[in-house]
């Protein structure tokens, strides 16, 4: 499909650049494919109300590091300069890929260094992408980002205002545990202590899953048509035990609700041709978009994403490309806020959706 078919005009005052407070305050909006009114405005803590007893939601415990790093390049020429580099994916204990800018800059062979004994050697290089091994003579890998990294917020609020503090706990889930993502799960901010006893009060459950989120989710797609786009691969992980559960809950007429994208792309890359979830451990760089027969999700509750973006496909290859500019179109006239901080949807599919 032609990639302009994805696009559509967003205010720039619709970008939220701090969450709901509390969190599950958020305006909610429900999109129904199918239904004589098809759009609900509800709130995210209204959730018990909208699933049923003996449903499932599916998080993503992935933590996030601190890997927006800043320092000097020093190289065989001499000559210094300042460099951004944002961790992506992790290759081993001291091994990453990462973004740099300007990455033009960069040679294989040349060091960054960040701080005193913190420091990285350049081994490949791809475009703006390159290998990187670090050096922490201080302390651990962990230690040495805590003390030297920010929060890689999306481009679009770091762009507007840096990081700070507020955002070592706004930008994680409450039930994040597995440290290794460099972008939140946006849908899972959403979520408080109240509202996950609420949720299991009312008979809802709750599984998780991991999926290390790496930086490709916020690069453009520069292809004119999606078959020309390449995603990036993530690392994720679904325990037997899990799996299991859930294809349990199903047999027995429970319906799987991913938290976000992420959640939603490892549970279809786990699932077989019949549905069922195999458990998982790998990487995987599954692409969604209109066509795509999901087998293994029955809704998703995800945040408002960029124009032209994978994850505007994903949702619209979920809920039906129309019905998603119809949706779009709603939240920017009646004021909900989008990206990463801001409201969230709770998306039922589309008939020609499911397999």
């Amino acid at each position: 499909m032609r990639v302009d078919e994805f696009d559509f005009d967003l205010p720039e005052d619709r970008i939220a650049l701090r969450p709901a407070e509390p969190r599950d305050s958020a305006r909610l909006l429900t999109v129904r494919p199918g239904e004589p009114q098809p759009l609900g405005d509800r709130h995210v803590g209204d959730l018990p109300d909208l699933l049923r007893p003996g449903d499932c939601l599916v998080f993503n415990n992935t933590r996030v590091l601190p890997a927006q790093l800043h320092g000097e390049r020093i190289g065989a020429d001499g000559v210094a300069a300042r460099m951004g580099i944002t961790l992506h994916k992790r290759l081993g204990a001291m091994e990453w890929r990462a973004f740099a800018r300007p990455a033009r800059r960069l040679a294989i062979g040349d060091r960054v260094v960040f701080g005193e004994g913190f420091s990285a050697a350049v081994t490949d290089k791809d475009g703006g992408e390159v290998g990187l091994v670090f050096r922490c003579d201080t302390g651990s890998f962990e230690s040495c980002l805590a003390q030297h990294g920010t929060m890689p917020l999306p481009p679009y609020i770091a762009a507007r205002r840096p990081a700070d503090l507020r955002d070592l706990t706004d930008y994680q889930t409450v039930y994040s545990r597995h440290v290794g993502a460099v972008a939140a799960p946006t849908a899972g901010l959403h979520f408080t202590e109240g509202l996950l006893a609420a949720l299991a009060e009312r008979g809802v459950g709750t599984a998780f899953l991991t999926l290390h989120v790496g930086a490709g989710t916020f690069l453009p797609v520069k292809a004119d048509d999606t078959a020309g786009h390449r995603m990036h691969s993530e690392w994720g992980e679904i325990s037997a035990e899990t799996a299991a559960r859930l294809n349990a809950l199903r047999r027995e007429g429970g319906r799987i609700v991913a938290v976000g994208t992420t959640a939603l792309r490892l549970l279809e890359s786990a699932a077989g041709e019949d549905g069922i979830i195999q458990p998982f451990s790998g990487d995987t760089d599954i692409f969604i978009t209109p066509g795509y027969r999901f087998r293994a999700v029955d809704l998703l509750m995800t945040n408002f994403h960029l124009p032209r973006s994978t994850l505007f496909m994903l949702v619209s290859a979920f809920s039906g490309l129309d019905m998603m500019k119809r949706a779009y179109a709603h939240a920017i006239a009646d004021g909900y806020r989008f990206y990463s901080y801001g409201d969230g949807s709770l998306l039922w599919p589309a008939s020609e959706a499911r397999a």
